[in-house]
């Protein structure tokens, strides 16, 4: 592909490494996550407009 067109693209051409799929299922970060679910509980979702 010339490096012209590529500048006309409209979406970014992404690459995503398959070594990433190791994490897929996995909570990297798990006193954030339960922060959240905390916060979600306590709070609630904003309503969809």
């Amino acid at each position: 592909m010339d490096p012209k067109d590529l500048n006309k693209k409209k979406t970014p051409i992404v690459k995503i490494d398959k070594a990433l799929e190791k994490y897929r299922g996995k909570v990297l970060f798990p006193k954030k996550l339960k922060k959240a679910n905390e916060i979600l509980e306590r709070v609630g979702l904003p309503e969809a407009q």
